[in-house]
């Protein structure tokens, strides 16, 4: 009985998540703009979302291992990747130099108070997220090994075939 409960309760946790989509919710980039999350995600392509933080080792080395491919990854796939700072305060004002001096390419919001992180159940970084074109979510996967990128793009050319 245990185990019909466990598997059921797991069974509605992973579909909630695929038929989760993101929260509305304005953030601003590193540049100051104003970004609705709703109008970056589920416009019709793949959208990688990175939570990270300044101060989080793993969270710069999937970002510096993804900055190598990200090039190869958008050709093929189109896909966008959105990093999602969690930093506050003093550290919010690291971000911006970071992105600059690693070269990202990509979009970088800012999350100073982990509202959009609390809304989407986000309990550590680094945390990634990936949204179908539609805007659902249909990936999530917490922490970071060496060789992580390619599970992310796999996911993302699983889309692609769909």
């Amino acid at each position: 009985m245990r185990k019909l409960l466990y598997t059921l309760g797991l069974a509605l946790g992973i579909s909630l998540i695929a038929s989760a989509q993101i929260p509305d919710f304005k953030l601003k980039d590193i540049d100051g703009r104003t970004h609705q999350t709703t109008a970056v995600v589920g416009q019709g392509k793949p959208v990688v979302m990175s939570f990270f933080a300044t101060w989080c080792k793993p969270c710069l080395r999937e970002l510096s291992a993804i900055h190598e491919v990200y090039a190869d990854w958008k050709e093929e796939t189109g896909v966008e990747l959105i990093a999602v700072s969690i930093d506050e305060g003093a550290n919010s004002r690291k971000v911006k130099p970071l992105a600059r001096s690693n070269g990202w390419e990509w979009q970088v919001l800012l999350d100073p108070n982990s509202d959009l992180m609390r809304a989407m159940n986000v309990t550590m970084v680094p945390t990634v997220v990936i949204f179908d074109g539609a805007g659902k979510i249909v990936y999530r996967h917490t922490g970071y090994n060496e060789g992580g990128e390619q599970e992310i793009i796999a996911e993302v050319r699983k889309l692609i075939k769909k």
